[in-house]
């Protein structure tokens, strides 16, 4: 079993700035993915961002440029820094941990963005 812990959620005019940390523990494989999930009211959970604890990124188009993924690896850690916020970023974020056919979520933080 594997638990996320997730924190940094809030509300922050468009334009700001928002850092989300995510924090696993348990039964953790060295080799994984760790990344962010968004699902908006009425909207399917789609993929922001994850990373792999070599550090190959990937990112949805909507966020490129904007949204940075990094991770400790030391920490078990994965931190989504989020920059230039729209009204369109407004959702519940959700940390994914994925390793040997296995996947684990968080239970999600609030991004609000107010125009």
């Amino acid at each position: 079993q594997v638990q996320l812990v997730e924190s940094g959620g809030g509300l922050v005019q468009a334009g700001g700035s928002l850092r989300l940390s995510c924090a696993a523990s348990g039964s953790i494989f060295s080799a994984n993915t760790m990344g962010w999930y968004r699902q908006a009211p009425g909207k399917q959970r789609e993929l922001v961002a994850i990373i792999t604890s070599g550090g190959i990124t990937n990112y949805a188009d909507s966020v490129k440029g904007r949204f940075t993924i990094s991770r400790d690896n030391a920490r078990n850690t994965v931190y989504l820094q989020m920059n230039t916020l729209k009204s369109e970023d407004t959702a519940v974020y959700y940390c994914n941990y994925r390793a040997r056919g296995l996947g684990y979520w968080g239970q999600g933080t609030q991004v609000t963005v107010s125009s």
